[in-house]
């Protein structure tokens, strides 16, 4: 705020009205969109085998239905990216959420594997607005506590997992893998019932020149947490439309709409190109090799327990469960696997605001490093789980901190883009991971699998090392021109 108390900032007034009910809201709608794409993805771990079982496939369609989705989801993040940055958050949210609760109840029903491999791979392009979800949420955080909400936020993925894995077990053996997926689609039904009750982001607003906007939305963000706003006028630090005179004078656009959607489309390719501006070039590619890692680790452990944990598995010396096994031990073992995300948010609860992003990140890959190592040796089937256990839960914890980084490290004007193109490097590895390490386990050769996790985390640690700055309680940036290290260590708590 000025001197004289007439002007303040977004994020002056975000200070002010603090995180309360409003914020709350906010949390649980982008939550259950969060909650719902880990529904989408745990299924495939389970869906898998049992259309491999009934419609006779092969283990390389088996793996092509995993990695359709991720596909989809490349071409959505980077889709659903542009859209929100150019068009809106709140129409990024419609058009994800469309095709993923349409698609995936659409699955439930379907004929034969085509069909379903078709409709699968639109609910992957649905699910790329993943990235949407974050970057709406943290736009209407203080800079304060925005890790610790943040992470409560990424709760509601291991959430789904859990309760996904824990649906699956009640459901596959007595109902089967249709049921399934059309309970799956549920939480994305629900977002499209609540739709209209979610506000635009006023940090969108705002580098969009409609400050007035912003600013009803702040008066009733205030309003219900029972605060007051900053004495004065609301200002915007943007420059890339609008200004607020013109904004708040009435001003009436001459453009057509048509005119308005091929600005918007050069807007969009513009939005894309900005990210390898001489200022962000460094961020984006090592956004890209963090993104590409974390999926790679993450979706691979995952589905390594479901192929090590399956009936059918061929390497008696690896497998997960106990010498006894049932044909229930997969829903068994994803359970306890999924249960060990809660203390990976614990963990990153508590090291996030500390130590911040960077050294949060560079110490949970090396944990997850050491529990994954004493696989590439045989060890016996508790042994393996436990490890399983640990190494999932350091990589989850490196999947949370990171998704709280990557949209911190853009400027508002690009933000859902470079974050959502960013997720979808992720999906590339989510999409190359059945395909590879899930193919390694197949053909027994399970120390190979692990060797290239471990390669894939250290290099992803490493890529930490390189990154330009640390966010932790740092005001976002609104534009480009004055993005930064330097600008944003102006802006301390």
């Amino acid at each position: 705020m000025d001197e004289y108390g007439l002007e303040y900032t977004l994020d002056e007034a975000l200070v002010a009205v603090g995180f309360g009910k409003f914020q709350g809201l906010v949390l649980l709608y982008a939550g259950l969109g969060l909650f719902a794409e880990a529904m989408e993805i745990m299924i495939l771990s389970f869906v898998g085998l049992a259309i491999e079982t009934e419609w006779g496939l092969s283990s390389s369609q088996k793996s092509l239905l995993t990695s359709v989705v991720f596909a989809g989801m490349l071409i959505g993040a980077y889709s659903w990216g542009l859209i929100s940055d150019n068009m809106g958050r709140k129409k990024g949210l419609l058009g994800s959420t469309i095709l993923t609760s349409g698609a995936g109840l659409l699955s439930t029903f379907s004929p034969n594997y085509i069909s379903l491999l078709i409709l699968r791979s639109l609910v992957g392009i649905g699910l790329g607005g993943g990235p949407v979800f974050t970057t709406w949420f943290l736009e209407f955080v203080p800079a304060s506590n925005r890790g610790m909400w943040m992470v409560v936020f990424s709760a509601f993925w291991t959430f789904g997992t859990i309760f996904e894995a824990s649906v699956a077990w009640i459901v596959m053996p007595r109902l089967g893998w249709r049921w399934l997926l059309g309970i799956s689609s549920l939480p994305s039904i629900a977002l499209l019932l609540f739709y209209s009750l979610a506000p635009e982001s006023p940090r969108y607003l705002c580098t969009k020149g409609r400050t007035s906007d912003a600013h009803k939305i702040l008066e009733k963000i205030a309003l219900l947490n029972q605060t007051k706003l900053p004495h004065g006028m609301l200002v915007s630090d943007s420059t890339t439309r609008l200004d607020e005179q013109s904004s708040s004078s009435g001003y009436s656009p001459l453009l057509s709409s048509a005119s308005e959607n091929i600005l918007n489309t050069k807007s969009g390719f513009s939005s894309f190109l900005t990210l390898f501006s001489s200022k962000l070039i460094r961020t984006t590619l090592l956004l890209w090799v963090l993104c590409f890692g974390n999926s790679f680790s993450y979706y691979g452990i995952v589905l390594l327990t479901s192929e090590l944990s399956g009936s059918q598995s061929k390497c008696r010396s690896a497998i997960l469960y106990f010498e006894n096994l049932q044909e229930n031990s997969i829903y068994i073992n994803l359970f306890v696997t999924s249960l060990a995300e809660l203390p990976g948010l614990i963990l990153s609860a508590v090291v996030l605001d500390r130590v911040g992003r960077k050294l949060s990140l560079i110490f949970m890959f090396v944990l997850a490093f050491v529990f994954l190592l004493p696989l590439v040796a045989y060890q016996p089937a508790i042994w393996t789980t436990v490890l399983l256990f640990g190494a999932r839960m350091f990589v989850v914890a490196t999947f949370t901190v990171a998704c709280i980084y990557c949209p911190e490290l853009y400027p508002t004007s690009v933000r859902a883009t470079g974050y959502g193109v960013a997720s979808a490097m992720g999906r590339i590895g989510g999409m190359v991971c059945p395909l590879v390490a899930v193919g390694l386990v197949n053909s027994c050769q399970i120390e190979e699998a692990i060797v290239l996790f471990e390669v894939i985390i250290a290099t992803s640690a490493i890529s930490v090392l390189f990154f330009p700055f640390e966010t932790k309680g740092r005001e976002l940036s609104d534009s480009v021109a004055a993005f930064g290290p330097k600008q944003i260590l102006h802006h301390p708590l």
